[in-house]
């Protein structure tokens, strides 16, 4: 048994064949979905596929690249706090041109706030913003959460580990490309909890087609090999890391 951890499970991505998804994952051994909202419109949506799908819970979050937020989508979040498992996808992204930082830094703050307020986890995205986002969490050390799509050096992956903090892994681990392997030895798998990002980030073989909730098993097979343990002793050692974060 395995919880994705992270997804992005749409209509405007899964429209035709949401339930199946929802069924495949089930009968592949996924038995727990959190689905993130990234603005107003995501988040109301988010909620109404929760009500659909008992196995699929909300986290709600205003993404570090939404461009245009007012006081009302934060509102949105606070209103249906009770309904929701964690405060996410948030965080700082300074990859793309004209990022503005400090818009980018207030919104974070904002709902950093809120999870410090509620006692609610925290779904963080961090992209070329590492010194940025440590910083910033360090101003609120009672909230945890998962930082996700990690991929980092070993030296960041200690830091949030110290500061309590799982850290999410996806299919970028599994890309032929990647350097992160010899981190990934190194990272215990206490701190480990498994996503897909879906409908981004497909893991190998499956790279280029449009991920879901199911391709979890791909990335704990992977994980497996490298730690040579054995899938069900994944599950058993990442369950527990979801059940110390999320209220699930």
């Amino acid at each position: 048994m395995f919880t994705d951890t992270h997804c992005h499970i749409f209509s405007e991505y899964y429209e035709k064949d949401m339930p199946d998804i929802v069924t495949k994952a089930r009968n592949s051994g996924i038995k727990k979905i959190i689905n993130n909202g990234t603005d107003t419109k995501s988040n109301r949506e988010v909620l109404d596929i929760c009500n659909k799908y008992p196995e699929v819970y909300a986290a709600l979050g205003i993404h570090p690249e939404v461009k245009h937020y007012n006081e009302g989508d934060v509102q949105f979040i606070e209103q249906n706090i009770d309904r929701i498992v964690a405060i996410g996808e948030i965080g700082l992204d300074y990859h793309y041109d004209n990022f503005d930082k400090d818009t980018e830094k207030r919104l974070f703050i904002v709902q950093l706030e809120l999870a410090q307020k509620y006692n609610k986890p925290v779904i963080v995205h961090s992209r070329d913003a590492t010194k940025d986002t440590i910083d910033i969490l360090k101003m609120y050390p009672k909230v945890k959460g998962v930082i996700h799509c990690f991929t980092g050096s070993l030296e960041t992956a200690k830091e949030y580990i110290k500061m309590g903090y799982k850290l999410g892994m996806n299919g970028v681990i599994t890309f032929k490309n990647s350097k992160f392997r010899e981190v990934l030895e190194k990272i215990p798998l206490e701190s480990i909890v498994l996503e897909t990002d879906s409908p981004y980030l497909s893991p190998e073989p499956l790279r280029g087609t449009r991920n879901e909730p199911a391709n979890i098993i791909k990335i704990a097979e992977f994980i497996s090999s490298i730690k040579n343990i054995s899938i069900d002793e994944l599950a058993r050692i990442t369950e527990q890391n979801v059940k110390d974060i999320f209220d699930i």
